[in-house]
């Protein structure tokens, strides 16, 4: 139900639909984002562009998370020069990889416009990033965990909340 909310905000506050295409965020921003292209699909019957990228490469904190990280490759089959970019993915918290998103769409060219669109907002930003669209906002402590499980990836559709086993680096 929060896709379709979401998908029906789209329309609401996008005037030109032509210009938009969703770019999830690996790993479960790839399926929200084909998800949410079905449903604007089935309900305004357009095709958007979809496509997905990678920010590992591009965070600022890759030497603190994982020695020996595995990169995917961008998939983006279309211009984003000029473009109306909405960036997709299952969880906001400090910023770092929607900034890292942002950096990776800016290096395939300049959009006219970035939107960020997560289904959960836990709050805790280290920077000066918001999402234009919000699911749903999830007040967390810092040694909590918000863990989206989707069907093309985990074979189940659930959100929990956790603890962490160690505190994220700041």
């Amino acid at each position: 139900r929060t896709l379709v909310r979401l998908a029906h905000e789209i329309l609401e506050r996008v005037p030109d639909l032509q210009r938009l295409a969703l770019i999830g965020i690996h790993r479960r921003g790839v399926p929200l984002a084909r998800r949410l292209a079905e449903k604007i699909r089935a309900i305004e019957g357009h095709e958007l562009d979809v496509g997905s990228v990678d920010v590992t490469r591009y965070r600022d904190d890759l030497s603190v998370r994982d020695a020996q990280p595995v990169v995917h490759q961008a998939d983006i089959p279309f211009d984003v020069t000029g473009r109306h970019i909405m960036l997709v993915d299952d969880v906001l918290f400090t910023g770092r990889t929607a900034r890292a998103a942002m950096n990776a769409v800016f290096d395939r060219g300049r959009p006219a416009r970035v939107d960020l669109l997560v289904l959960i907002d836990r709050g805790h930003r280290e920077l000066p990033i918001e999402a234009g669209y919000v699911g749903r906002k999830v007040p967390t402590r810092r040694d909590e965990q918000v863990q989206v499980r989707l069907m093309e990836i985990d074979g189940e559709e659930r959100v929990t909340l956790e603890l962490f086993r160690e505190l994220p680096s700041r």
